[in-house]
């Protein structure tokens, strides 16, 4: 097996979780609508599409009547998530993923980024972190309302195979840092499945999704790849 394309998720993967801003952004946004939600009602929706994560959110807690007003509360919760990576001087890339990105790059492995967010908030995100234009570190970027289906479905790793010229599942690798991005990167059938412990969730929760390896950060990538022959 040899891998040609390394697809990293965003948030707590490749970019500092920010202490839970996205959780908290999604927690303002719905409480601003009128629900106030349960202790721990975050952790079974990272990684989805946001629009369908408060979809499930409203859901799960019998709040039906507010279904209709998702695209509204997926409206707001953008509003804050633009403005938290344009303005917090918290925002940064992990430690050592534009390294481990250029490892990748230099052994001929594209790198691309997928994203439960919508593609104005990635542009928010690759904008401020500088990847995006000529220099950037990044080959590809999809988010979730580019494709048909979210997370855990495998719409954006076969567009993306796709846009880059045609990449076996095979010889995909797939990281992150929550149990979607594990599903997600099973469901494509990717060669490679890596989760971090960088981000929302931690080694036990992480070990009860399927997966090949789990490693700390992205800093650990080119090491495991070494390990197993494929870099």
């Amino acid at each position: 097996m040899a891998i040609r394309l390394a697809v990293f998720d965003v948030a707590g993967t490749t970019v500092r979780s920010g202490g839970g801003a996205v959780q908290r952004a999604m927690r303002s946004a719905i409480g601003a609508a009128g629900l106030e939600l349960r202790e721990g009602a975050m952790a079974g929706v990272t990684g989805m599409s946001k629009p369908q994560a408060i979809r499930t959110l409203l859901e799960g807690h019998g709040r039906m009547e507010l279904i209709e007003r998702t695209d509204a509360i997926h409206a707001d919760f953008v509003v804050r998530m633009r403005r938290y990576y344009r303005d917090d001087p918290g925002v940064a890339a992990v430690d050592g993923a534009v390294q481990t990105f250029s490892v990748l790059r230099d052994a001929g492995i594209l790198v691309a980024l997928d994203t439960g967010f919508s593609r104005v908030i990635l542009d928010e995100v690759l904008a401020r972190l500088e990847w995006n234009g000529s220099g950037s570190p990044i080959d590809a970027t999809i988010s979730s309302d580019e494709v048909k289906r979210g997370r855990p479905h495998p719409d954006m790793i076969d567009a993306l195979r796709e846009r880059v010229g045609g990449v076996a599942p095979s010889e995909v690798v797939k990281i992150g840092d929550t149990p979607i991005d594990l599903y997600e990167g099973t469901m494509a059938k990717c060669g490679l499945v890596v989760g971090v412990l960088s981000g929302a969730h931690d080694l036990d929760s992480m070990m009860q999704h399927p997966n090949d390896a789990l490693i700390g950060s992205v800093a650990d990538l080119p090491r495991l790849l070494r390990e197993r022959g494929l870099l």
